[in-house]
């Protein structure tokens, strides 16, 4: 599998994008994969768009899918050059201040455009270490080749499962702690509940426990789409410390207003197939409103 994978990766762009097409039919037309549930979540989102409307932006969500499928395969046999020349950074400043400051900081973003070419982009111009949270897979030559291309520029994948090790273990040292942010916690883990998209959601506290150990800043970063194959990437400040005891949670809170602007302002480039509201929100007794959802258990980092 990893010969056809790598095989894949030295197509030309345009061939890719021939395929990342067909399969964009095949999924959308032929399979319906997932698209029901995405044009559920887009109704309940946007409850206020005309099913027209929302029909063209999910045809339009899974046509950017299949664009993503194909520019991922050739991100990852790009070189740092040539992903320069798609990934332009508006505000480099702003990340070359804490490069200069030797600070660690926590970077979040989404499921949003072509997140798979951030991280080899931002790790090849900068010249940082960015350790960036990741699910394995469960084929082992698959999870292989995703970690081999994700790390080429100096960014380093980390398993979810050893994370806070990890952390523990480079907690004094200057560099970046990346995640992709946007996915749902399982049920049993800790979280924080927001109201988003319309819907109450459900979201991961990892990034505020880690910035607060850290004693952080906290970036967001924003991608949007230029042209086809082209984006532009600007990092937020979310927050700074020195972080208030008494205000919990602000990263988590402000993580989501800045991704529903985000969404809002271009509906088609987030990740929709993807099921954000697996559960509803747990209804508190009386006698228990004083205990949130989230404190019930100490975990919760996510996983791109």
């Amino acid at each position: 599998m990893r010969h056809a994978l790598k095989f894949l990766t030295r197509l030309p762009l345009p061939v890719l994008y021939g395929l990342g097409q067909f399969a964009y039919f095949v999924a959308f037309h032929v399979l319906r994969w997932h698209r029901e549930l995405a044009a559920r979540n887009l109704a309940n989102a946007f409850p206020e768009k005309s099913p027209e409307e929302r029909a063209k932006l999910l045809r339009q969500s899974f046509v950017n899918l299949g664009q993503t499928l194909a520019e991922t395969f050739w991100g990852y046999g790009a070189t740092a050059e040539q992903l320069a020349k798609r990934v332009a950074i508006e505000n480099p400043e702003l990340i070359a201040r804490f490069v200069r400051e030797s600070r660690p900081v926590v970077v979040l973003t989404a499921h949003v455009c072509n997140w798979e070419w951030l991280l080899p982009a931002t790790s090849a111009r900068f010249g940082i270490p960015i350790d960036a949270v990741y699910k394995p897979l469960r084929v082992a030559s698959l999870d292989a080749f995703i970690r081999e291309t994700r790390s080429r520029f100096g960014g380093k994948p980390i398993p979810i499962q050893s994370f806070l090790f990890e952390l523990m273990r480079r907690a004094g040292q200057a560099r970046a702690y990346a995640m992709v942010a946007d996915q749902t916690p399982p049920r049993n883990m800790d979280k924080h509940w927001t109201r988003f998209l319309n819907q109450d959601s459900a979201f991961f506290t990892g990034a505020d426990k880690i910035a607060r150990f850290l004693d952080a800043p906290v970036l967001y970063v924003a991608m949007r789409r230029v042209s086809k194959g082209h984006y532009s990437v600007r990092v937020h400040v979310l927050v700074e410390p020195p972080y208030d005891g008494d205000e919990d949670l602000q990263v988590v809170e402000r993580y989501a207003r800045r991704l529903e602007t985000e969404i809002r302002s271009n509906p088609a480039d987030w990740l929709w197939v993807h099921n954000k509201w697996k559960y509803p929100r747990p209804t508190i007794r009386a006698d228990d409103s004083g205990t949130r959802a989230r404190r019930r258990a100490p975990k919760g980092t996510p996983a791109s």
